[in-house]
């Protein structure tokens, strides 16, 4: 069983691959963006960004652009990593220098984040079980929140890589197209847009309260901190680090690191673009309507406050069309989350000496356990507390806290332990330490902010 062929964690000289050169076959290789894509567009656009457009109008445009554009740097070099050297991003963060107990002191901070990032997850299954509970009330809310639970184990139990990929893409491309749609024709009515206002926002200027939002935004909207981590796992089961195979430090080897590494970037770049606008789509909306309206989401009715972003530029038939699109978009972010939450929790598992980490069978095994369990948490949180914007505020904040750690550690990483055949060009790197200082300096000031209105 260690030696499993089917293990794309296990790298073989029998499982190479040269990596595609033509453009279409570059882009006929590309997936672990995407199912980034699905968790991204979920609780941070749908719900945080237009929270966010709704306390504050346009005028944090730019820190949404921001959010969207200097986290690929730090992903790009994350993903470079797994290609050259097939490590998780957890055991790369257990090289890093400092206290630890059976693992490093980053990865139990990584654990802490993932905790609070089950607050989000339940805020989800809260989400979808009131648009449910709307579309057929003859079904509880509660029983709702327990067959949404089922649901997505049965999915995640039998799914693979290919499955969650198929799924994760099709969630997504409908409601974002139609959120798109919904903020071009926003776009035409000057009650709820205009160019000046879009101009003002790409001005900088600090959050006028709210500060919680911004900072929930910067960490949720774009790539956040969990997704940023859990994308290497991804890269390595889409096959990147295995069809490159066994550093030999053979020129073919740095051929096909270089050619895969070129094929994720081209991942990276494609899901950003898809993000951005779908981003910037739920943030003129958020601004527009709702903030136009005086309405900012909240409690149990949030789903029923974003409706009329809807309903203010389609009509009031699109209600039910918002609250099926609305559905399809939180969910694919609690399947991809929860799918990307077991893959990494099995890797801690394992790296705790719960079980053999080169035994595919067993990391298995302790996949399906979580996919089993997981869901459970969120749902009691969210029972609990019943606040679906509070609760992903929470997740939120904690990730974008941890996000120029991550920018730090992979600087270090990249020098200490990056095979040199496939070091970033300088100007990576400077775009990397650029990134990473944006980071720390948005989050220092927030900390700051928070600080002295405490």
């Amino acid at each position: 069983m260690a030696d499993d062929p089917r293990n794309p964690y296990r790298l073989h000289p029998d499982s190479v691959l040269k990596p595609p050169k033509r453009f279409f076959s570059i882009l006929s290789h590309i997936g672990p963006g995407l199912i980034l894509t699905s968790t991204i567009v979920g609780s941070g656009e749908l719900i945080a960004t237009t929270v966010l457009g709704a306390e504050q109008g346009y005028t944090l445009l730019w820190l949404i652009l921001v959010s969207c554009i200097v986290k690929i740097v730090v992903q790009n070099e994350l993903g470079r990593y797994a290609i050259g050297t097939g490590e998780t991003t957890l055991e790369a963060f257990d090289k890093l220098p400092g206290p630890r107990w059976r693992v490093s002191w980053v990865v139990w901070l990584w654990f802490l984040v993932v905790l609070l990032g089950l607050f989000s997850i339940g805020g989800m299954l809260g989400g979808i079980s009131e648009v449910l509970n709307t579309l057929l009330p003859g079904v509880s809310f509660n029983a709702w929140l327990l067959i949404l639970n089922l649901f997505t184990v049965g999915l995640l139990v039998v799914g693979r890589y290919s499955l969650i990929e198929r799924v994760a893409i099709a969630m997504v491309v409908t409601f974002t197209a139609l959120t798109v749609g919904c903020a071009y024709l926003l776009s035409q009515d000057p009650q709820y847009f205009s160019w000046a206002r879009v101009l003002d926002g790409l001005s900088f200027q600090p959050p006028r309260g709210g500060l919680s939002t911004a900072v929930t935004v910067f960490g949720a909207t774009g790539v956040g901190a969990i997704e940023l981590i859990a994308y290497p796992y991804w890269c390595i089961e889409k096959g990147y680090a295995r069809f490159t195979g066994i550093r030999d430090r053979t020129e073919a080897w740095r051929t096909r690191a270089e050619g895969w590494i070129k094929v994720m970037g081209t991942d990276v770049l494609s899901a950003c673009v898809i993000y951005t606008f779908a981003t910037v789509a739920f943030y003129f909306l958020g601004a527009g309507v709702l903030s136009g309206m005086g309405l900012v989401p909240e409690g149990l009715d949030m789903v029923r406050t974003l409706s009329h972003m809807f309903t203010q530029t389609l009509g009031n038939w699109s209600f039910y069309l918002f609250l099926i699109g609305s559905m399809a978009v939180l969910y694919s972010t609690v399947f991809s989350g929860i799918a990307a939450l077991s893959r990494m929790l099995a890797d801690f598992a394992g790296m705790l000496g719960l079980y053999r980490k080169d035994d595919y069978a067993a990391r298995l095994g302790a996949i399906r356990l979580l996919v089993v369990g997981l869901p459970l948490i969120p749902t009691l949180l969210f029972l609990y507390l019943q606040e679906p914007v509070f609760m992903i505020k929470v997740s939120g904040i904690s990730q974008a806290l941890l996000l120029p750690g991550i920018g730090f550690a992979m600087l270090y990483l990249g020098k200490t332990y990056l095979p040199r055949e496939i070091a970033p060009k300088n100007w990576i790197t400077a775009a990397l330490w650029g990134t990473t200082l944006i980071m720390a300096l948005l989050m220092g000031y927030s900390v700051i902010l928070a600080l002295l209105r405490w």
